[in-house]
């Protein structure tokens, strides 16, 4: 299938030339290219429009999972009949395995995985191995992440067909090999079970079950059934199913993989045992023995990621196979804000190694647990085709990759200007920012307050609330999901201040945010940056009312650049608003709730009460999406038949969405 860009809107303001120059230098063959475009500036509609025109199977990294959620989001509604698929590491908690010799302190691991995203990984891994070239991948940088060899995954593939001859028993014995669990009833995903002469199975990566029913030795049906009450929902001529895990192997290549875990292990006790240190040597032999026996009798372990050398049958050093190595060649790289994303790629292998060489020291681990680890940067340059680099501002690597030339897409196609920047001493800050917050909250707008510290972030929260203000806090002991309700709330209105510490800077589509209010902004450093205060005050350039108040005693350095380029875009966008006549209007985007009330489109409940067929294709997006945000929010919830009951509407929004754009305009 090709890339098939859905959507009212078109490319105006600098996008045309942006998107022209972008594919005309990946047609050319350039590596390297940088979008440098403003916040409201439409970058990802640009890409969007990008991938359209080359066809390439996409890569698009964030740096972290709210700014994630939202890409994937936003590109799912522009692709709604293509594979847009989500990627981040599915720990909702992650204590690593760890030991401290100086108080003789071993850390077992601890985690807790989101099931929800773990789906999401392995529909990431099923949609980039099976044959289709229309992907989309939004992911965090847990894509450099050891995987499973993906020449081995694609091979655990069952392909199913009505008439064809495949023995029930075989079908069990391959789906148990693929480490399916067999139970007795349930709808349980990664699961299946048998009624006379129907299977039911369950794979982890959908939101859907099958029923297949034999005849003798042949498969008479194949249907796809609803969850809760496993009835059948249509039949199908034709059924792929994949690896209910991540890290899978046939008999043969387990057996090999023992074998030379088995021979490592009897060499590292030997040296062990030659050092004298033979309480270690017992340690790591019992330990490991204990993990070999679960992986011959369950083809499964704690901490299997340890063996993936072994398991992968690479050599000492060999890097590891990550998500790259699963796309289709060639693909395209959009690294988002690449000024924060590129530093995060180059410092993520330097703790894993630390922390595991202690564990092998001390007879915790094989060495060859070091090789289970992130990929170096040059390794991951060496993987990626083409790169887009897309920032407000480029870092100097990226800039050095293009010799300093760069798309730059400043104007914006809503007019918006960049907003006013004030300065106020910290003595008074808490008076004058309450005062501005409700001066703000009575003209509708929302409000963000960056502070300097994850305590002081929480305590301003808590004391705006007891002023009768509308608060929350968000930072990073919040899971992936709690943010984004946080977000949500905040674009419905039912908070309206969020205060944070800096997840609140690069890339969040927050067009209801008036105010921007930066505590100790004279406090230079990463947080109070020339960078920073660009990225920081681009959270209030989607709104016509937007200002930014930086609460310092004395203007740093970073300040006045900051303000010297906020005043340069400001002046490039009046230019263009007085000689195209363009009166400045609140930015908002497909699918959020404060969008609709700015550009005049119905809530997603006043859309529930008119007929489907008469929606628009926007107004269709718009309840597709708030439909999916129930669906996740309900099945989080265990609320599986309300998760059901917006699972349909979902898929008749969508069926509905896909014949209007197929209908000749």
């Amino acid at each position: 299938m090709r890339f098939q860009l859905v959507s009212d809107l078109s490319p105006c303001g600098d996008q045309p030339r942006a998107i022209a120059e972008l594919v005309e230098g990946l047609r050319r063959g350039e590596r390297h290219q940088v979008l440098l475009g403003v916040t409201g500036s439409g970058k990802t509609f640009t890409i969007a429009n990008v991938i359209q025109e080359v066809q390439l199977p996409t890569l698009i990294l964030s740096h972290n999972k709210t700014l994630t959620w939202q890409l994937y989001s936003e590109f799912k509604q522009f692709f709604p009949h293509n594979l847009v698929c989500y990627w981040i590491s599915h720990y909702d908690y992650y204590q690593p395995e760890a030991y401290l010799p100086a108080t003789d302190t071993y850390i077992e691991k601890e985690l807790s995985i989101l099931k929800e995203i773990e789906r999401y990984r392995l529909e990431t891994l099923t949609a980039l191995v099976s044959g289709r070239r229309d992907v989309i991948v939004v992911a965090s940088v847990s894509a450099i992440y050891g995987l499973s060899d993906p020449a081995e995954f694609s091979q655990h593939v069952i392909q199913l067909k009505v008439g064809m001859r495949y023995p029930r028993q075989a079908l069990i014995h391959q789906l148990i090999q693929m480490l399916y669990r067999r139970t007795s009833e349930g709808n349980t995903p990664g699961t299946f079970y048998t009624r006379g002469d129907r299977l039911y199975v369950f794979p982890p990566y959908e939101q859907k079950g099958y029923r297949i029913s034999f005849y003798g030795p042949a498969i008479e049906g194949i249907e796809e059934i609803d969850l809760i009450r496993q009835q059948p929902q249509r039949r199908l001529s034709e059924l792929h199913l994949y690896s209910a895990n991540m890290f899978v192997l046939s008999p043969q290549k387990l057996e090999a993989a023992l074998a030379s875990i088995q021979a490592e292990l009897e060499e590292q006790v030997r040296y062990l045992e030659s050092l004298g240190r033979t309480e270690e040597a017992t340690r790591l032999r019992k330990r490991t023995l204990y993990d070999i026996e679960q992986l011959r009798t369950l083809g499964f372990c704690n901490g299997v990621e340890n063996y993936s050398r072994h398991l992968t049958g690479r050599a000492p050093g060999e890097r590891p196979y990550t998500l790259l190595d699963y796309f289709p060649r060639p693909f395209l790289t959009v690294i988002d804000e690449s000024h924060v994303t590129i530093p995060q790629l180059k410092a993520m292998i330097g703790g894993d190694q630390s922390r595991k060489l202690v564990l092998v020291e001390y007879g915790f681990r094989l060495p060859s647990a070091l090789d289970n680890r992130p990929l170096r940067f040059e390794e991951f340059e060496s993987l990626v085709d083409q790169v887009i680099y897309m920032s407000a501002t480029p870092g100097p690597y990226e800039m050095s990759q293009t010799g300093g030339a760069f798309v730059e897409q400043v104007v914006r196609p809503t007019g918006l200007v960049d907003p006013p920047v004030h300065v106020h001493p910290m003595e008074g800050a808490i008076e004058h920012l309450i005062d501005t917050i409700r001066r703000h909250r009575s003209h509708g707008g929302r409000a963000l307050v960056l502070t300097l510290t994850k305590k002081l972030a929480e305590e301003v929260a808590d004391f705006l609330t007891r002023l009768q203000v509308p608060a929350a806090y968000l930072h990073s002991d919040l899971n992936a999901f709690q943010r984004v309700e946080i977000l949500d709330k905040l674009r419905a209105g039912e908070i309206d201040v969020i205060v944070g510490v800096n997840l609140l800077r690069e890339g969040l589509d927050l067009p209801q945010v008036s105010l921007v209010a930066i505590l100790e902004a004279d406090k230079e450093g990463f947080l109070r940056s020339e960078t920073s205060l660009i990225q920081i005050a681009g959270r209030a350039a989607r709104n016509v009312e937007g200002e930014v108040w930086l609460y310092a005693d004395r203007v740093t350095e970073s300040m006045q650049r900051f303000m010297r380029e906020s005043e340069r875009r400001r002046q490039k966008q009046l230019a263009y608003n007085a000689q195209h006549g363009i009166v400045p209007r609140t930015a908002g985007r497909i699918g959020r709730e404060g969008a609709q009330a700015l550009s005049g489109l119905p809530s997603a409940d006043q859309l529930r009460d008119r007929p489907e067929a008469q929606l628009s294709p926007l107004e269709l997006q718009v309840l597709i999406e708030e439909t999916r945000r129930r669906m996740l929010a309900a099945a989080e919830a265990e609320e599986y038949l309300t998760a059901a009951r917006y699972r349909d509407e979902l898929r008749t929004l969508e069926a509905i969405l896909t014949q209007k754009s197929l209908q000749p305009s």
